[in-house]
């Protein structure tokens, strides 16, 4: 059987180092706010190309966290709208709601299956203040034309890096050369999730971000809201990134370019050698391919047909957000391009602890389908 991410495989890629690496945590006696997460803060913040890295306790606290900060700070207000791609994990849209802002759901492209860069200034509104860009499956949705309506509008750019770790973008509100993913906007988020490309061997997220106030306000926030010892400046929440998983991702990132390539190998085998008309591939370009997915009218069918074969997939997502019982009151919203990505989406199997000969078996399988 050819698992779709068999995550014990992949971890012992690195065993020995990870093992080291957790002992000396719990040797120590040190588990949570130490040296691991400091170190590991610093050396994520060096990679992604922003001054502060703030570790949390996952991904969705950071894209909560974010939202929450520029609420205190002044820079966002209840009611305000947020852009956010219809098609996307739940996660970007509840941190929205969460903090009483407005999600405004835009449609993806179906040949990039990102946010449509088309369709976002026909969505701003007076009320729009900010665009929650979301870098899905692995590839960039940042584009030159989203950084010239941030600009010219004035939104915050704010980015869901959950899915591409070590992703590259020529494009940035920020920068004129290549950069990070993550680095692109004025804050993103990132998981940590251990069937990420940067997997913890748990829960783990954080938030990096160049505004020195923001970093404040959100270190602060994810403390109980204390920046002091048992001093209080906001109401806050625990959201903390802990020893053993800090450990864990300083052995994982120094991989984690590596691991990416293997993935991008896999991803142009099936790309130049899957031949099947019933089997549509989007357009990946630049992808760290934390996911590979395909389109297929027939995709029950298909996933049946790789399951028998012995192919484990996945797919991501089969109910879209404005789908969601809970959130009913979009039901009668019409976002076809996102319900038809949902009824044809599946996710093959690629990783890096793939061989050859199982990158083939999927080939295989997908070009006997009929």
């Amino acid at each position: 059987m050819i698992e779709y991410l068999p995550l014990k495989r992949i971890t012992a890629m690195h065993a020995d180092e990870i093992h080291e690496a957790v002992d000396r945590v719990v040797d120590g006696g040190w588990y949570l706010k130490g040296e691991q997460t400091r170190l590991f803060e610093e050396e994520y913040a060096r990679y992604i190309g922003t001054r502060h890295c703030i570790g949390v306790a996952n991904g969705l606290d950071a894209l909560t966290l974010i939202l929450r900060a520029y609420i205190i700070i002044g820079v966002l207000h209840e009611g305000d709208e947020v852009l956010v791609p219809a098609n996307t994990y739940i996660a970007t849209i509840l941190s929205v709601t969460e903090n009483r802002l407005k999600p405004v759901l835009v449609e993806p492209n179906i040949e990039t299956l990102e946010i449509d860069d088309r369709l976002i200034e026909q969505a701003i509104t007076p009320r729009t203040r900010a665009l929650m860009l979301v870098h899905l499956y692995g590839r960039s949705a940042m584009t030159e034309r989203i950084a010239d309506i941030c600009r010219r509008r004035g939104l915050l750019l704010l980015e869901d890096n959950a899915q591409a770790h070590g992703c590259h973008s020529q494009f940035s509100i920020l920068h004129s050369q290549l950069h990070h993913t993550g680095s692109l906007g004025h804050a993103a988020a990132h998981s940590f999730y251990p069937g990420k490309n940067l997997g913890a061997l748990g829960d783990g997220g954080a938030v990096t971000t160049d505004d020195d106030r923001l970093a404040d306000v959100v270190r602060s926030i994810a403390n109980y809201g204390s920046s002091r010892k048992y001093v209080f400046d906001y109401v806050g929440r625990n959201s903390r990134l802990d020893e053993l998983q800090a450990a864990v991702l300083r052995v994982k990132l120094r991989y984690l370019d590596h691991d990416n390539e293997r993935r991008r190998q896999i991803a142009r085998r099936y790309q130049a050698e899957i031949k099947n008309s019933l089997v549509h591939m989007p357009d990946m370009a630049g992808s760290v391919f934390h996911i590979f997915p395909v389109l297929c009218e027939q995709r029950d069918r298909l996933q049946q047909h790789l399951s028998e074969g012995g192919v484990g997939t996945v797919i991501h997502y089969p109910i879209p957000p404005h789908r969601q019982q809970c959130y009913a009151q979009w039901a009668s919203l019409s976002l076809p391009v996102t319900d038809l990505i949902h009824a044809r989406e599946l996710s093959l199997p690629c990783h890096q602890a793939m061989t050859d000969d199982e990158v083939g078996r999927v080939i295989a399988l997908v070009n006997n389908f009929r």
